[in-house]
Formats: structure tokens, C-alpha cells, sequence
């Protein structure tokens, strides 16, 4: 697919069509440069389209909060900015915690998303109980709950990216694999693909669970690594109507769930498992996680399972999005290049990330959030961040490669 005359030059190049490379293109579209988006196979052919679609805000820093809600507000505008959506539905999203030792957490959370917007409160166990019917009763101490937290519809949102890239003249470039940067003084000149050259002062890497191997072949080390998720979908069940179970995560045992077709689908990482690209279902694994969804929602216990599907995603040591510029072998920064990662938060973070990148690639900043200390950077030389782990995460493993 080609948006418009192929050209050997560009304001930009984005080097990804995922998630994150996709709507960065267009944001820097819409910002009147002419963008060449560069994609391997085809447009949300990776992750995007195999993701479970929660979009959520209750981040466990500023940074995700912030990173959270305006993807939020941007799922919401899609219709009337762009004419097609990516099916966003708010169901609001409740985080239960199971021991008195999580509450304190829990309640500073609630104050610190509070204090920067969010409509999110913290609930006694009889109201979390009075919200979730479908939740066997007294099994937590209460939890956090945010009504505007909600979930996309992931082959919805690649349609909906796709068609908004193709409507304004994006130069999309399909079955295109990136080989290299071309530099020159410290400063990025273009790429070389496998389909030839494109100068340009601009480059945004992407690649999602990929994104360390498209760093390998720009010359520098993106420390993103890869893992498996596991998502599955329930038989129906009277009890699993939307309004009886909402959206909710266990953070202690890494699992989620939400409403799907009258049933559940739910998803996990496994974080004893080392990192590393796997789509083939763990099926002991699921069948461990399955028996604490039945614990938690009793009416799941019997039913059978309609759709299970693994996928490749990635994830930083952090949890923490990736956005900065590229580095060069020295350390120093490779000027025009800016590289964006979701850390594995592509539908609940990734229009907002795309947002940053572009903004970054343009101005160098972005009002979306302060992004400084989120580069390549922060990493040492075995992976190590200087930052803390953003507390809400699934548990991904410890290290982004296996070593």
C-alpha cells in the first residue's frame, strides 16, 4: 500500500507500523511534514493486532498516569477528529489489593493520580464487592477504581490508524524492512532499506517487541526486550454481563480481565519465563492463572474457553515507556533520531508515546509529558535503569535479554 508517489526523500521517516510508528507518522503528518512510514510486513501485522485493548490510567508514576490519560482523550476524540475510531469503551477499571500491607500503596496511589486529574477513588471492600457482583465476595480489603478506565477494540485501532495515515498522505511503505541509519557529524541523514535509500533529517525508531533488533541495525542498543502473553475468552455466562464484573487487574498475580461477548477474556505474562519471542500458549501456565480466575469470579470456574491466542510483546526493566534519542556507540546522541517504546503498553499508552516521539522529533519537547529522564540512556551496560519500576505493571522478567 502507497498513500501517495514514493520519494526518495522525506521530512521523516518512521521506521515501525505499529501502534506507536503509525500514529507517530500521522501526528507528524498532520504537523505538515512529509513522513515515509517504513514496515517490514504490514501495518499492525505484529503486536497491535494481537493485543487484549486495556487502556488504562492508573499508572504507578506520573509519567503512565499522564501517558494513560491522554490516550484516553485521544481514543474518545478519534471519531469526530479523524471519522473512524478505535472502539474505545469505557467500563471503568477496579485494582483490588488482598492484604492490609497494599493498602497504604494503594490509597498514596489514588492521592497521586488524583492530584494529577484523574477521576479515580479508593473503595471499602463492600463497595468494590457492590461493584463487581460477579466477584466472589470478601475475597480482597478493597482497591482503587477509575470509571474512565476502559479497553479498545486492537484490529479496530489498526484500521482506524491505518485509514487515518492513507486519508492524509502518509508514505506508507509496506513490505519494507529497515537495514540502517545513514549519519554523518553526530547527525542522522537518512535510512538505507531493503528497498533503497530515503534522506532525511528526521528518523523515529519503533518495532514494539522487535525494537532491539531495529537498534542492532541502526548502530546503537535499545535494551526492549521481548515476552510472551498469554490472553483467552470465556464461554459466556449470565453473570459475566458487563455491569456484574467491569475491568480489573490482580496485581499480584499479574493477571487482568474484562468483559468480552457476554464472557472474560484475561490475560498474563509469566515472569519466571525467560524473555524472548514465543506465540505458543503455555498451556500449564494458563491453566494456573485460570484457577485463580475462578477464585476471583467463581461463575468462570466451568465454563470452557472460546479463543486463546499468545503473543510476542515487549517490555523494559523499568516498565517504563522508552522515548529519547538514539545513542551512538560513545554514548553521545545521534541528533534527528528520536526512539519510542511502549514497553508493552501499546494500546493504553501508545497514542500518547507516538504523540511524544513526534513532538520530540519536531521540538525536542512535548507537553504530553516531560520525557528527559525516559531515554535510552537511563540504561547501564547490563540493562540496569537508574529509575524505579513503575509499581503497576504485569510482572515481566527482570532482564530484557537472557542471559
Amino acid at each position: 500500500m502507497t498513500a501517495s508517489a514514493t520519494r526518495d526523500t522525506a521530512d521523516a521517516v518512521v521506521v515501525g507500523g505499529g501502534t506507536i510508528g503509525a500514529w507517530c507518522a500521522w501526528f507528524l503528518r498532520r504537523a505538515g511534514l512529509a513522513v515515509v512510514l517504513v514496515e517490514r510486513a504490514s501495518l499492525g501485522r505484529g503486536a497491535s493486532s494481537r493485543a487484549a485493548g486495556m487502556v488504562r490510567a492508573q499508572g504507578g508514576t506520573a509519567w503512565t498516569v499522564r501517558l494513560g490519560m491522554w490516550t484516553q482523550g485521544f481514543y474518545r476524540s478519534q471519531r469526530e477528529e479523524i471519522g473512524v475510531d478505535s472502539g474505545f469503551v469505557p467500563t471503568g477499571y477496579l485494582m483490588p489489593v488482598f492484604d492490609e500491607a497494599q493498602v497504604d500503596a494503594g490509597r498514596a496511589r489514588v492521592a497521586m493520580q488524583r492530584s494529577l486529574g484523574l477521576d479515580v477513588a479508593w473503595l471499602s471492600v463492600d463497595e468494590a464487592d457492590a461493584l463487581l457482583p460477579a466477584m466472589a465476595t470478601r475475597m480482597h480489603v478493597g482497591g482503587s477504581y477509575a470509571p474512565g478506565d476502559g479497553y479498545v477494540d486492537p484490529p479496530r485501532n489498526v484500521a482506524a490508524y491505518t485509514a487515518a495515515c492513507v486519508r492524509d498522505g502518509v508514505d506508507v511503505r509496506e513490505g519494507t524492512e529497515f537495514v540502517g541509519l545513514r549519519t554523518a557529524g553526530g547527525e542522522v541523514r537518512g535510512v538505507v532499506t531493503s528497498r533503497g535509500e530515503i534522506a532525511s533529517p528526521r528518523v523515529v525508531l519503533t518495532g514494539g517487541p522487535e525494537l532491539a533488533s531495529v537498534g542492532e541495525r541502526a548502530g546503537t542498543r535499545i535494551f526492549a526486550g521481548a515476552a510472551r502473553h498469554q490472553v483467552a475468552v470465556t464461554e459466556p455466562h449470565p453473570s459475566l454481563e458487563p455491569e456484574r464484573i467491569r475491568m480489573a487487574f490482580d496485581l499480584e498475580e499479574g493477571m487482568y480481565w474484562r468483559p468480552e461477548d457476554g464472557g472474560v477474556l484475561f490475560g498474563m505474562s509469566n515472569p519466571v519465563e525467560p524473555p524472548g519471542p514465543a506465540r505458543e500458549v503455555d498451556w500449564p501456565y494458563l491453566e494456573k492463572i485460570r484457577q485463580r480466575l475462578g477464585e476471583l469470579l467463581p461463575a468462570t470456574r466451568d465454563l470452557g474457553l472460546r479463543k486463546v491466542w499468545a503473543a510476542t510483546i515487549e517490555f523494559t526493566s523499568d516498565h517504563l515507556p522508552i522515548l529519547g534519542p538514539a545513542r551512538a556507540p560513545d554514548g553521545s546522541p545521534v541528533g534527528g533520531t528520536t526512539v519510542a517504546c511502549a514497553a508493552g503498553h501499546g494500546m493504553m499508552w501508545g497514542p500518547a508515546v507516538a504523540r511524544v516521539a513526534a513532538d520530540l522529533a519536531l521540538e525536542g519537547r512535548s507537553d504530553v509529558i516531560g520525557a528527559d529522564e525516559l531515554g535510552p540512556d537511563r540504561f547501564d551496560a547490563e540493562g540496569r535503569s537508574r529509575l524505579s519500576p513503575d509499581p503497576v505493571s504485569l510482572p515481566y522478567p527482570e532482564r530484557t535479554e537472557d542471559r
